[in-house]
């Protein structure tokens, strides 16, 4: 039996995808029935025989904070593929997602430990790696450094690494991915999905800071390979190309038929919007459009290393332009 957590977010639902595909017994844990809803129309999306690959999945409702409850989920399970975590950039949020990503990920650690669990993969973040190297790029040898000018969801999942090696010193048969920024169908209001459906609304804007790109489908195979080649107490960089904001802004405007991104937005023009967006955010109630975390990645520039993978597996990655493709098919269908 294999267990999957934040199995209704894009990764997860991914790898519930593949999983069912190789007719794997899968148990999947979820918080919300509306998630279930959208990995159901996802596969939907993927494969003509959905409703077969969907029925066999096993759904447990699960809190990863609740450690007895984790123990019971885990009970008959062999492998784990570890995805759940929350996602924000808020700073309203930093002290509650730090607890949610690092005590989950500590309950998951502890509970497979104490029922033997034969493999895990924890799926992290190049959030969790630190500066680039002397070649000028961060791969899994990049290490943290200092954590003050860190964002919050940085730190978390740096701290929830950390979780997952002290289960590799006791023991734990466990691998970690560090996926860059994620491409693919899932949520649309979230993630990578708010990139398309902001660009589908007219959006001018473009900074130069640039970042790595990977296909959600490339993060889902090759946690899997990397989970059956049993590559215990390794990370892995996953990332197939480093490209401009600028680049995969437009990239998503000529796929969804919008006008290119034509007004440059500078540093000091995106921290000065910074207050303003939290006032809006505090008159509606709606999360704000931009934080200074946001603002301050959307002109870093970090160039991201793949080298380790595709050494070890031979690992292809799929091409930004054909996952931003992909993913805008999906979009315009409206079937998620």
């Amino acid at each position: 039996m294999i267990l999957v957590t934040g199995s209704t977010g894009l990764v997860g639902s991914h790898l519930l995808f593949e999983l069912a595909k190789e007719s794997q017994a899968v148990r999947a844990l979820y918080r919300s029935k509306a998630g279930i809803e959208s990995v159901k129309k996802l596969f939907a999306v993927y494969a003509p025989n959905s409703t077969e690959l969907f029925n066999s999945i096993e759904w447990v409702a699960c809190d990863i904070t609740d450690y007895q409850s984790v123990c019971n989920a885990l009970v008959g399970v062999k492998t784990v593929y570890h995805c759940a975590a929350m996602v924000s950039f808020n700073p309203k949020n930093a002290e509650e997602m730090i607890f949610n990503n690092v005590q989950g990920t500590a309950n998951v650690v502890d509970a497979s430990i104490a029922v033997g669990i034969e493999g895990f993969c924890h799926i992290s973040s190049i959030a969790a790696l630190g500066d680039e190297n002397a070649s000028g790029v961060v791969d899994e040898t990049c290490g943290m450094g200092k954590l003050k000018r860190r964002s919050a969801y940085s730190r978390s999942k740096f701290f929830s690494e950390n979780e997952v090696w002290r289960g590799v010193e006791m023991g734990l048969h466990a691998t970690i991915v560090n996926p860059s920024v994620i491409i693919g169908p899932g949520s649309w209001s979230s993630g990578s999905g708010l990139l398309f459906s902001t660009v589908s609304k007219g959006f001018p804007f473009y900074t130069l800071g640039i970042s790595g790109y990977v296909d959600v489908r490339d993060v889902a195979a090759a946690t899997i390979q990397l989970t059956k080649l049993k590559k215990w107490g390794n990370r892995y960089v996953l990332n197939s190309e480093n490209l401009s904001h600028r680049a995969v802004f437009s990239a998503i405007a000529s796929e969804l038929n919008k006008k290119q991104p034509h007004i440059h937005v500078k540093p000091w023009m995106a921290l000065s919007v910074v207050p303003f967006a939290w006032i809006v955010s505090r008159i509606t109630g709606k999360q704000p459009l931009l934080t200074r975390d946001t603002a301050k990645s959307g002109h870093s520039i970090t160039y991201y290393s793949s080298k380790k993978i595709t050494d070890e597996l031979s690992f292809t990655f799929t091409p930004v332009k054909d996952a931003i493709k992909h993913t805008a098919k999906i979009f315009k269908s409206g079937l998620l």
